[in-house]
């Protein structure tokens, strides 16, 4: 055969559209001739032919002949990862990654399978490439690609250039109003919420589906929109969690209770909270452990000893399905997901049928969407009767406070002054310690109100950067505030911090957010805090923290009563004396900081659940039994110091 005249003839059936003779005259010639140019026609003819996976090995066989003729790579690749070959795409890959650093096509197939298969971390460099890239598809890709920093100049540059491209866009004003509130920059969100809030007076909630159900709860106090953020979450087929639920399981004699999150590390929030829960779990009635996902759980296994909280099981390198099978084969009883809609969370293992009992707890202040849970614990506060139609979960409700809090390995306020800090020394000192992100509009307003009509007061508003302070700033001078009555911190080291919080004469909250970790430190700290009735679990967890250390008075019903109040209280020293001496007093007597008594109503409630699984009920809405008020404190400084040396 005449190599040359039998590709000219195939050739030539292909320019004329005959493609099956074209293809039986290459398969004629691929017995002699098997250079690049006729596998490439054969990819072409193949491709005409609808062969799409035939062709993109035909485009791989041309490519791979030495030298490597890379622009056939990039078809098989491209042609592979359509037709869902992602190995033989894999492999191409890593053969031409440089040209996959400037060709958005190559990115978007192969961030596709690095995402498919958890490794975000082969990532980095395709960012950029996807986010200039000419269609959307790619830039939707790149949002993808996004990380949980928001401090990340990387990150804010995608999402910059992402609504600049799409200014109507849901998903990418969506990121942009996320990035805007972390630090502060109130215009900006004032300006690109305005769309949002109209359409959803107007009863269109295509700006809800999408959002991100933790940074939504930020904007929307509304509990029955709040239900409506999904995401990127996938429903559940019916009958999934009747069917994990029904699933064989031998119970034993003690409750085998999962903890799952990537928190297990004293200076998280999380385990600032429950560390000493953890401890005291009765181990003849209890046995836990903890399912670790943490990034950094081998730095942060050498810097603490968390046998005295469980057996601690690493399930970072497991896809959600097998680290779901390593739980069952633990025998479980109850898993409880610590992390909900948050930072690094992979509430998805519950949703492969890890535990015949699922629970929700601490982690997410609101209802899990498209994920299997049977519970969320809460309290009266936090889960009234009339938010149980926007949960997805059953109330199971612990008798005073859902928040466990530490009064073991908690620092005890050690003196300091207010010079040491820049602040006025006869100015009644207003602050605020929550994140930028829960300091909306609406608050600063109040807060510039409260400050015109108080005379000789400062408002210390911490910051978490120069950006936030600037923005903040801008803000409080256009309402009319002198630069004097404000004075600006950052974050500092957490024994600093709970020095400085009994400076302050009262706490500022926040709405729709309120302060959690944070106004359980400061009310352990000292400091008052004036909060606002809620309206949604988020809005509710300072009013659940001020009853159970006997505050109840610094609920105010409205914003406007929350206005009035902070003014009131600031011509009244004797009465910021009077609950600064409560809050000394309540500290070791009442249940805020019991965790004797909390881990007590937390066992109870795991036992509650446990006896309705094994009669076969469904889970049910249950209210924990509250142990008899206590008469004497349980714990004071001296012993919480004893205690910490003899650990």
């Amino acid at each position: 055969m005449n190599t040359k005249n039998a590709f000219v003839t195939a050739s030539g059936f292909y320019q004329k559209g005959q493609y099956t003779r074209a293809l039986e005259t290459l398969n004629e010639l691929l017995n002699v001739d098997r250079s690049p140019k006729t596998y490439a026609l054969l990819a072409k003819t193949l491709l005409k032919l609808g062969f799409k996976s035939d062709a993109a090995s035909a485009y791989e066989l041309a490519g791979r002949q030495k030298p490597h003729r890379e622009e056939y790579l990039r078809e098989a690749l491209l042609l592979h990862g359509d037709c869902g070959n992602d190995d033989q795409a894999l492999a191409i890959g890593s053969m031409i990654l440089p040209m996959a650093f400037k060709d958005p096509d190559l990115a978007f197939i192969l961030t596709r399978i690095f995402l498919s298969r958890q490794q975000k971390e082969l990532l980095v460099g395709f960012k950029t490439v996807l986010v200039e890239g000419p269609e959307l598809r790619h830039r939707l890709m790149a949002a993808k690609l996004l990380t949980d920093d928001l401090y990340d100049e990387g990150n804010r540059h995608i999402v910059a250039t992402l609504f600049k491209k799409h200014p109507d866009n849901i998903i990418f004003r969506t990121l942009y109003l996320i990035f805007a509130r972390e630090v502060s920059d109130l215009a900006v969100v004032d300006r690109h919420m305005a769309p949002i809030t109209a359409s959803i007076a107007q009863g269109n909630l295509d700006y809800v589906i999408p959002d991100n159900p933790f940074f939504h709860l930020h904007w929307c106090g509304d509990e029955a929109i709040n239900k409506l953020a999904i995401h990127d979450t996938v429903p559940l087929p019916a009958g999934h969690a009747e069917a994990r639920r029904n699933a064989p399981h031998a119970w034993g004699n003690k409750i085998r209770i999962g903890y799952l999150s990537s928190d297990f590390w004293p200076g998280h929030a999380t385990m600032k909270l429950m560390q000493r829960t953890l401890e005291l779990h009765d181990r003849d009635r209890f046995e836990i452990t903890l399912f670790d996902h943490s990034d950094l759980s081998s730095q942060r296994e050498q810097e603490f000893d968390h046998a005295k909280w469980g057996a601690m099981v690493d399930v970072r390198s497991l896809s959600d399905q097998a680290a779901a099978e390593m739980i069952r084969a633990r025998g479980i009883d109850i898993l409880v997901d610590l992390k909900g809609h948050t930072k690094e969370s992979r509430a998805r293992i519950l949703n492969h049928m890890a535990a015949p009992i699922q629970a929700a707890w601490l982690g997410f202040p609101g209802t899990a969407v498209n994920i299997d849970l049977d519970y969320i614990v809460g309290d009266p506060y936090v889960l009234p009767d009339h938010s149980k139609p926007h949960f997805h979960e059953k109330f199971c409700r612990l008798p005073e406070c859902y928040q466990p809090n530490d009064p073991l390995y908690r620092p005890k306020p050690r003196p300091t002054t207010r010079a040491q800090h820049g602040l006025p020394e006869e100015a009644f000192v207003f602050a605020s310690f929550n994140g930028n992100r829960k300091v909306t509009s609406q608050m600063v307003d109040v807060w510039c109100n409260i400050l015109k009509r108080s005379k000789n007061s400062v408002l210390w508003l911490l910051c978490n950067g120069p950006r936030a302070e600037a923005n903040l700033w801008s803000r409080l001078e256009a309402r009319g505030i002198n630069r004097k009555r404000v004075v600006f911190t950052t974050r500092i080291r957490y024994e600093d911090h709970i020095d400085r919080q009994q400076l302050a004469d009262l706490g500022l909250d926040t709405f729709p957010v309120n302060g959690h970790t944070t106004t359980s430190e400061q009310l352990w700290g000292g400091l008052p805090v004036l909060t606002v009735k809620g309206t949604n679990f988020a809005s509710r967890v300072s009013e659940s923290l001020l009853n159970a250390i006997g505050l109840s008075e610094l609920v105010a019903d409205d914003i406007q009563a929350y206005e009035d109040m902070a003014v009131q209280l600031a011509g009244q020293p004797e009465r910021i004396a009077q609950f600064k001496e409560t809050l000394a007093v309540n500290r070791s007597i009442k249940p805020l900081f019991d965790a004797e008594r909390f881990t007590h109503h937390l066992e109870t409630a795991f036992e509650m659940m446990v006896a309705r699984a094994k009669q076969g009920l469904a889970p049910d809405h249950m209210d924990v039994p509250a142990l008899p008020p206590r008469m004497e404190p349980f714990l004071t400084y001296d012993q919480n110091a004893a205690a910490i040396a003899a650990e």
